[in-house]
This record gives C-alpha cells, structure tokens and sequence, in this order.
C-alpha cells in the first residue's frame, strides 16, 4: 500500500497562481511563498458574498488515539462538491509540529484526500506558527524586564503573573520550571512554564480577530496579573500590543495551497479543540467564503469539543452560521466504544459496535441541541465489514438522520460523490442554530450546562482554586464571555478512561483561566495538559531526509 507521501508526490501541483486564478483572484493580489504556496491579502473579503455563500461543516464522533480522518474527509468532500460543479474551497486549521512529530506523523489529510505541498504544511508552512510564538515569547520578556526595571516598574507581583512562555513541540519537562536563578542581574526568581504554541492566547486571538486593528485591541486586552495592590494589569498597560501584531503583520494573512485534485485549500490558524477553540481563523473562513460558494470547515477532534466551540464561540463572535453538518464517524472508534483494545479495533466485531454506538447517538443528539441536523459519514476502512457498516446505516435511520458512506482515502472526490449531491440539496433550508447558553448567564451555570447537557454529566464540582479564579474574573468584569473548555478529547466526559456514553458522572473543574484577548473563559476539567509530552516512540523516529533534499517518514 502506497503512503501518504507517494500519493502526494504523484500528483502534479498546479503553479499557486493558477489556483488563485480559478478563485479570479488578480496576480497583483498573490503574495508568493514559492511555486504552491501564497497568502491572500485582506481587502479580499466581501462581507456581501459571505451572506450568500453556504457553509458546511466537518465534526465527529469521539475519536482512537489514531484519529477517524476529519480532514481527510474534509478535503474529499470539497473535491466531490467541485466534481458536481459547485464551486468550493475547503478551509482547514495549521497543523502543529508538536504532534507532528509526536504522535500523527502529519496533518494534511490522507491518500487520495490531501492539502499539499504536504511536507511544507506539515512542517514551518509559511511561517505562522513561528511568529505568533515569537509575539507570545515577546509579551513574556516584557513582563519579565518590566519585573526587574527600576524606571518602568509597574508594581506588578511577581506571584500572579499568568502568562507562560510557548513553543511549538511537546516537552512534558517544561510545563512547570522555574525561572530567575542565578542572581538578582538574572531577573526575579518566579515560577513560570511554557504551553505548546497552538495553546497561546495569541494564537486564540489570531484566530478570533476580524482585523489587523482588531487584533491589535485583542492583544492589548490579554490579561497578565496584578499589582501588589490588587490593580489588573493588561498587556496594553506594558505599550507591548503594537509590536506583538507587528510581528503577526504577515501571519493574519491567509494560506493559500491546492488540494491532490487541484481544489483550492485555504490553511490559517491552528489552536487545538481540547484545550482551545479548534476552528480555523474567522478571517480564513471568510476569505473562503468571499471566493467560492460553497465552503468546507472543520472543527477539532469530536463535536464536544470542535463542534460545540465552532458555534458557542466562533459563530457567537462571527455571525456566521453552518447551512450543514458532517458528522464523521468510523466503525473502529465504534469498536473502540464499545471496549476494544486499541491494538484491536482493525479487527472486525459486530458486538462491539452494537455497543459502542452509543457514542455516536450521543453527538448526533448534541448536535440536535444547536437546532440542526447532521449528516453522519462514515469513513470507510477496507476491513470494516458490511454487516458493521448495515448496522450504523441502521440506527442512525432510527434516530432520524440520513447517513452515507465515504471512500475519500481510496478514492478521492469520486469517494464522496452522493453526500455531496445530499449536502448540495440540504444547504438549500438553513435551519436556525441555538447556541447552548446564554452566555450572561454566571460562570458556573455556563460551565454546569455544558457538562450536563452535552455530556451528560450527572453533577459538576469546582475545586477552591477554580472558586478563587471564578471569583478574579467576576471582579473584572469578564464573566459574560464565552466559555472554551479544555478537557480531554479521549472522552465526552473529563475522563479520558470513560468510553461510548458516559453517565452519572461528575464533572471536575480544577482551574478556571481567562483569556481576555481571545474573548473567552477557559475552564480546564480532568487532568487537562496544556503542554502535551511525546509518546515512548515518538513519529520523529521515522521521519527524515536525504541526500537530495527529500523529506520521508510523514504520513
């Protein structure tokens, strides 16, 4: 069986700017990164186009370890939507090179189904991720200098500050350190840590700005801690905001890359969905739908998460609104939920399935409570038997959504050919979407209604830290805003151990952390890392290059 890579150098990139000029986008208004990749200026979005366009969005199920192929899904839907002449682009979030060479091996879909270049995307792409690392690390040395100076001291105590330093990799070693040893010329001895990059409220900030003066106010806003006389202190108050958006001046702009059958592909952002808000930029999926009709997103891991957060979040913020939902499933994560071994879940098992169709009842239940109906894709593996796959079709018919299934992987555009022609009928009726909470509503009841309704929660309990913290953001008056849970993605629940549809359990909020700029209150459930380590094998092990400059290993 031929790899990632092999299909993807198979195929024969078009020069970017043929791409950009299936869009009618004008040669002046490409900014080249080479021959396949290019970034797309601002002006380009048309608040009026938008209105017309249909957006169509990609979730799933509870997802293995390894992942039920969203994106790869994504793609091949864009594809087909284009094979039956409608004009699409797929919008899809960054990849981070912490999984990159962690766990994935690589983000960029899958097979006949992939954004490429793919090795570029997967690795520094454009530059995106190392600059809003550098704008996060810049806020942190502030802070730091303004700690130690003696002219431009604004009081601020050390022991709340809450900002932490970021990369863009998985080091478990260096989420709690500390920082100022070695004498008073090396600064003041502090606690501090480091989150992974796609962590950072900048990130979440990127992703939530409308512009480059919004994303200046959005970086102003951030909160970092008080003075010793209990005074807020924001990064506007440091005069930092400036030179943050100036090193993001190139990276609020979108990406513009090709699909393995010429599709155009629109890449911006990247914050995870289990411990960020896990959609791409507004201003990526914007940009996407100024220039097609229809667009193709996606939102992180399962539609607890991505889903939930795409519209109590993005959508809240945005104005904009799916007209469809895909909901991804695969029969071995229904393996998987119903008590299959991971090493297990390639093996066929009808009673497993029986069993862990619980899950996917549940998110097409969730789903249903924003006001809409999903379509539920399942994404074909060539050992899932066509008992299993009978079974799915089965109850999902009973629980009243139509369902198809996928062979993107396999096939490319022509493996998704007969949802797209339903999505092409069903985009036709918006419904409208609820949001799950009001979000004037108190931290607690926002928090209380997502673990209860959407999970399943049977009782919520806040730890005292959280309590204190709740408390600190209600005297701030930042208590309206949206809420972005970070918990596990392993689970609907906050334990990753609990498996198809958990119940009767308590949901444990341990922190509560606010991210001001972005624009929401971050409660953080479970055993919630926001900096992931690597696995005993890492993916780095197989990737490489040789002589010739090829790169292996990414799959």
């Amino acid at each position: 069986m031929k790899t990632d890579l092999e299909i993807a150098h198979e195929y024969s990139m078009l020069h970017i700017k043929d791409i950009a000029s299936k869009l009618n986008i004008h040669k002046e208004d490409i900014e080249y990164y080479g021959k396949y990749k290019a970034k797309l200026p601002l002006n380009l979005i048309d608040e009026e186009k938008i209105k017309k366009t249909k957006l169509v969005l990609v979730t799933a199920i509870t997802p293995t370890p390894a992942g039920e192929g969203k994106t790869t899904v994504s793609i091949g839907l864009s594809m087909a939507l284009n094979a039956i002449s409608k004009k699409t682009i797929v919008v899809l979030r960054e990849p981070s090179l912490g999984p990159v060479f962690g766990v994935k091996g690589g983000a960029t879909g899958g097979g006949y189904s992939q954004v490429v270049p793919m090795e570029d995307i997967n690795l520094h792409f454009t530059g995106d991720f190392a600059a809003i690392e550098k704008a996060h690390n810049l806020l942190s040395a502030i802070i730091d200098n303004n700690v130690q100076s003696k002219k431009n001291n604004l009081c601020i105590d050390p022991r709340t500050i809450r900002w932490p330093m970021v990369m863009d990799m998985n080091d478990r070693s260096l989420r709690h350190i500390v920082i100022g040893m070695g004498g008073s010329a090396n600064g003041v001895v502090r606690e501090s840590g480091f989150k992974i990059t796609a962590a950072s409220e900048v990130m979440a900030i990127l992703c939530m700005s409308s512009n480059l003066e919004d994303l200046k106010e959005r970086l102003g806003n951030i909160f970092i801690g008080y003075t010793y006389e209990k005074k807020p202190i924001f990064a506007r108050d440091l005069k930092v905001h400036g030179a943050m958006a100036a090193l993001l001046k190139d990276a609020i702009k979108p990406n513009l890359v090709q699909t393995t059958e010429g599709t155009p592909a629109i890449i911006h952002g990247g914050p995870f969905a289990n411990i960020a808000q896990g959609t791409n930029t507004i201003i990526g999926t914007k940009m996407g739908m100024s220039l097609s009709d229809i667009v193709v997103t996606e939102a992180g891991f399962g539609a607890d998460l991505g889903a939930e957060k795409f519209i109590d979040i993005k959508c809240r913020e945005s104005g904009l609104r799916p007209d469809a939902i895909v909901l991804v499933a695969t029969i071995r994560a229904l393996r998987y939920h119903g008590g299959v071994g991971v090493k297990q879940i390639g093996e066929q098992n009808l009673d497993a399935v029986k069993k862990g169709i619980e899950n996917l009842e549940k998110h097409i239940e969730n789903i249903k409570l924003f006001g809409l109906t999903p379509i539920v894709a399942i994404n074909k593996f060539a050992n899932d038997s066509q008992e299993e796959i009978d079974f799915v079709k089965e109850s999902c018919k009973s629980s009243g959504v139509k369902v198809f299934d996928l062979e993107v992987w396999a096939k490319g555009s022509q493996g998704a050919i007969d949802i797209a022609k339903e999505i092409e009928k069903n985009i036709q009726t918006k419904e409208e979407v609820n949001f799950l909470y009001d979000k004037e509503a108190s931290i607690e009841d926002k928090v209380t209604t997502i673990a209860m309704k959407l999970y399943g929660a049977k009782k919520v309990e806040f730890s005292s830290k959280a309590c204190s913290e709740m408390k600190n953001i209600n005297e701030l008056g930042l208590s309206s805003l949206p809420i972005c849970m970070a918990k596990t993605q392993k689970s609907i629940s906050d334990d990753p151990n609990l498996r198809a549809r958990p119940k009767d359990f308590t949901f444990k909020v341990r922190d509560v952390e606010i991210s001001s700029g972005a624009g929401f209150i971050v409660p953080i459930a479970g055993e919630m890392m926001l900096m992931p380590g690597l696995p005993e094998i890492p993916s780095s092990e197989n990737i490489d290059i040789d002589n010739e400059g090829n790169i292996v290993g990414l799959f």
